[in-house]
């Protein structure tokens, strides 16, 4: 039975890539007031002490291939805790907007007519590697970037991934580490061989781990440094600019 003596609302809160001090201020006030909340399974739970100890908190765990709950039943769930407690806030690592597939969850609240409210979060496409002083432009080095996914819906390597290595942009894959083979493969049919390349396991958290190779070399530093997912996979000149890069040029000239 709904509650009729409850003001209904949802927010979409992004919690960014990992490390709890960078969700922002307005995300924290939103906590605060929370009836509810939803977060997944790339959310940090410290952020869980921002909410009411009375607040309700359900963890839906979406994460690729390991999905606890349908898109459908957290539609569902998010729906039915705002009708019956009050304000959800739907906490979602990264920005919900960046294949958070926060639209959907946004669209399906509005066939309800609730009020959804978004408070956007630090992308690890972009905070990822600035954190690690990789920026994703720079003059003189790459105009532009791409962000794509490393795994369609169908299961294949996403189509923008071929357009993208023929391009001097910086190409910021997410959840691309089991197609790196195959992606590795489309750079170097592009001719990019050498291409400065990098993976960042678990960004931002306390057991972030980095590699930083070229194109030829990444797939083999990756099974070597047994790194999983979750973890962002970079290719671009702006690699070079990573301390560690510079140091393998040095290798590389002394073994010459």
């Amino acid at each position: 039975m709904v509650n009729q003596n409850i003001e209904s609302r949802i927010t979409l809160l992004g919690a960014g890539p990992g490390d709890p001090d960078l969700l922002t201020l307005k995300g924290v006030k939103a906590l605060q007031t929370a009836d509810v909340v939803l977060y997944d399974a790339l959310t940090n739970e410290a952020l869980l002490a921002h909410a009411p100890a009375a607040a309700i908190k359900v963890y839906v765990g979406k994460r690729s291939g390991e999905h606890s709950y349908p898109q459908d039943t957290i539609n569902k769930l998010m729906i039915d805790y705002a009708l019956n407690y009050g304000h959800v806030v739907r906490l979602k690592g990264g920005d919900p907007f960046v294949f958070g597939r926060g639209y959907e969850e946004l669209d399906y609240a509005a066939s309800y007519s609730i009020p959804v409210s978004v408070i956007p979060g630090i992308s690890s496409s972009i905070g990822v590697p600035g954190l690690q002083q990789i920026p994703v432009t720079h003059r003189g080095m790459s105009e532009s970037f791409w962000v794509i996914t490393g795994t369609t819906t169908s299961g294949e390597v996403s189509a923008d991934i071929y357009q993208a290595a023929q391009s001097k942009a910086t190409v910021l894959v997410l959840m691309g580490l089991k197609k790196l083979a195959k992606i590795v493969e489309i750079f170097k049919a592009a001719g990019k061989h050498n291409l400065p390349a990098a993976v960042v396991q678990n960004g931002s958290a306390t057991d972030e781990k980095l590699i930083v190779g070229v194109v030829e070399t990444i797939a083999g530093l990756v099974q070597q440094e047994n790194i999983k997912a979750p973890a962002l996979l970079i290719f671009g000149e702006v690699v070079s600019l990573h301390p560690s890069f510079k140091k393998l040029i040095k290798q590389y000239a002394s073994i010459a």
